[in-house]
């Protein structure tokens, strides 16, 4: 049990930092329109070994949703972490 929720745990700190990055990545490309940035976003998810779940601008705020495939312990299956990320300018659309 133990491992189970290290493992999961682990997933999750994973996710949440491949969101952080996909949305630091977009938001560098957002002045080349949302389908470079949502391409930049997925690239780095798929890096991490994740999957980009969804990636929508706002004006100068990008916001991507990360899923990152699990496997249960004692074969019950697979399940995703997912993970949210926002990023754009400072002191634009209270980003923090």
């Amino acid at each position: 049990m133990a491992m189970s929720v290290g493992a999961v745990r682990a997933a999750r700190h994973r996710a949440d930092a491949a969101a952080d990055l996909a949305a630091l990545g977009a938001a560098a490309r957002v002045s080349q329109g949302a389908e470079a940035a949502c391409r930049v976003a997925a690239e780095i998810v798929a890096e991490s070994g994740g999957r980009l779940a969804g990636c929508r601008l706002r004006g100068e705020i990008v916001e991507v949703s990360v899923a990152l495939a699990l496997e249960a312990p004692l074969e019950a299956g697979e399940f995703e972490i997912v993970s949210r990320a926002r990023a754009g300018p400072a002191g634009s659309g209270r980003v923090i």
